[in-house]
């Protein structure tokens, strides 16, 4: 029943096997190669068409015949990266499809010109004012032709990108949905859209069209949006109506996974794309990152020296060999090789972040601030980068700036441990003490990744001399850690142990106590002061003949001290 209704939604898959081939060849003819090959990966999961079913070439309009020559000349060059030359010849061209190469070849021209003189004149990390010079008469020209009505599809989509790059984001947003809406299947409009929806409020409020490329458009936001369970069910049920065969869809799902850190489910999904696509570069990167964090040493090699057969020039592959030299500790030569990335894209997101990253471990604050600075530019949701500068601001003790920058990486991320643990330090640092308290319980509450939320809040409580509640966190710290059977590796829960062992004591609950002593004796750290407390209860014990009252349950089955009566009620922290 589920199949049925999601084919109904999705229509015949023939036709729309039909309007991808359609347009790729649209797409090819314009020089759009990124949405060609999106559409012709899409084209190739699904089913192959008969003979008879193939969708018929466009039609050839009288101005198409008179601009053919020209045209095709100019494509030629277009191909080349000869983009000048190409719109020399183009000139006084009246056809839609010559007008679109015309426009497109001079904002090329421009961006080609800007990148050249940002890497040769300034170098990857320096602040420069450099300007793609054609975009104001370019969005002189094209504003004349929207007025009049006269841009078709693609032209639409030009003018777009051209007032993005002039920060007109509002007349862009309109302009972009404005393009989607007479050519849905382009998907360069929909991504192009997709890096200017800053919330879920802004996404819902754009008018869209019903079409079933929305439904991969609606996945990839909330992915961009960190609304990783919603673009998982999406991309579930795209698989569902048809597109099982899809690389591109795997490889969503699989940078979904790394987004909430399911490491391993990404892995396998990786390494699943790499069987079915093994000479494919995109999103080889992310891939790394994972091998990165799980310390894959091997693994990282053999895909970096994969990737340098396949093409050594490639962003992805870069970062790949830097994120390699990273692992190896040998930060200068990764830096290198991010910068290498910069110069092949410097709008190369996770090159600058990554960049970022590398400077920091060579203590280099003010070029780590710089290339976090630039990922931003390149793209206000990269919370790592904020993250970043929130670190960087942290090493030279400025905490109003971390505050400010770790705020913005847990709006971003709200169920993230890592961002909350952190805010909350900022506010322990500024004397927020409740602001903290709220921030570490809370992280403790989305499920601790580094489990030192608690161990945070209850060293907090301890200074605050709340003594009820810092014992509680303890409590709860060491059976948050027993429980992952990771015990023996955390040097903490001796500090946890050792304030516990006090407490009962002094609440005069000596069997609470001696258990937690005779449990210090098992850390290096806290054997001396486990065997004092051992000699302090024994010598409290010989004195008195009846045993401390039965306030507290027996230990439970992993051996950790649970109080039946909680010393204070934590939810009044809670945000």
């Amino acid at each position: 029943m589920k199949m049925a209704a999601l084919c109904s939604e999705f229509g015949d898959l023939v036709q729309i096997k039909k309007q991808l081939i359609s347009v790729i060849s649209l797409s090819k003819e314009r020089g759009l190669l990124h949405s060609s090959k999106w559409a012709s990966e899409l084209a190739f999961a699904l089913d192959r068409l008969p003979k008879d079913e193939l969708p018929p070439s466009h039609p050839f309009t009288e101005e198409d015949a008179q601009d053919l020559d020209a045209l095709t000349l100019a494509k030629s060059y277009f191909d080349l990266k000869e983009y000048d030359r190409a719109a020399y010849f183009l000139k006084g061209c009246c056809s839609q499809k010559a007008y679109f190469l015309y426009m497109y070849s001079r904002y090329l021209s421009g961006e080609k010109k800007k990148d050249d003189e940002t890497v040769d004149s300034l170098g990857p990390l320096e602040k420069g004012q450099v300007r793609n010079e054609a975009l104001r008469e370019l969005r002189v020209e094209l504003s004349k032709k929207h007025n009049a009505g006269e841009l078709d599809g693609f032209t639409l989509y030009l003018y777009g990108v051209v007032l993005r790059k002039l920060d007109l984001l509002k007349e862009a947003v309109e302009v972009f949905v404005a393009a989607i809406h007479v050519l849905p299947l382009h998907w360069g409009a929909w991504l192009e859209l997709s890096n200017l929806v800053t919330n879920i409020e802004m996404l819902k409020s754009l008018s869209l069209p019903d079409c079933w490329i929305k439904d991969f458009f609606m996945a990839h936001m909330y992915t961009e949006l960190q609304m990783i369970k919603e673009a998982l069910q999406k991309y579930q049920n795209l698989i569902e109506a048809g597109f099982s065969k899809s690389t591109y869809i795997i490889s969503q799902i699989a940078v979904a996974y790394h987004n909430i850190r399911d490491i391993d489910q990404a892995l396998a999904l990786f390494n699943e794309l790499r069987e079915q696509d093994p000479y494919r570069i995109d999103n080889m990167d992310t891939f790394s990152n994972l091998l990165y964090v799980k310390s894959m040493k091997p693994e990282l090699s053999y895909l970096a020296h994969n990737l340098v057969e396949i093409d050594k020039y490639r962003v992805e592959t870069c970062c790949v060999i830097g994120n390699y030299y990273s692992l190896r500790s040998q930060h200068e030569k990764a830096a290198l090789y991010f910068q290498r990335a910069l110069k092949l894209n410097p709008r190369c997101l996770g090159a600058w972040t990554l960049m970022g990253h590398e400077y920091m471990e060579m203590k280099n604050t003010s070029a780590a601030i710089q290339a976090y600075r630039h990922a931003i530019e390149v793209n206000k949701r990269d919370y790592r980068a904020w993250y970043g500068l929130g670190q960087t601001y942290e090493i030279l003790k400025m905490p109003f700036y971390c505050l400010y920058y770790y705020r913005k990486a847990h709006q971003l991320r709200p169920n993230d441990s890592r961002m909350l643990v952190a805010l909350g330090e900022s506010y322990e640092k500024l004397t927020q003490q409740l602001e903290a308290k709220k921030c570490y319980w809370r992280a403790y509450s989305v499920g601790d990744v580094e489990k030192m939320a608690l161990l945070k809040l209850a060293k907090l409580h301890e200074q605050l001399n709340e003594s009820d509640d810092a014992a509680r966190c303890y409590m709860l710290y060491i059976q948050d850690i027993f429980s992952c059977g990771e015990q023996l590796e955390h040097a903490e829960v001796s500090t946890a142990l050792r304030y516990l062992g006090q407490y009962y004591f002094k609440n005069k609950l000596y069997d609470e106590a001696s258990l937690c002593a005779q449990r210090c004796c098992d850390y290096n750290d806290a054997r001396e002061e486990g065997k004092a407390l051992l000699r302090q209860i024994s010598q409290v014990r010989d004195q008195i003949e009846t045993p401390s009252a039965d306030l507290f349950a027996p230990l439970s089955n992993n051996n950790t001290p649970v109080r039946r009566v909680s010393p204070l009620n934590l939810i009044s922290f809670t945000p």
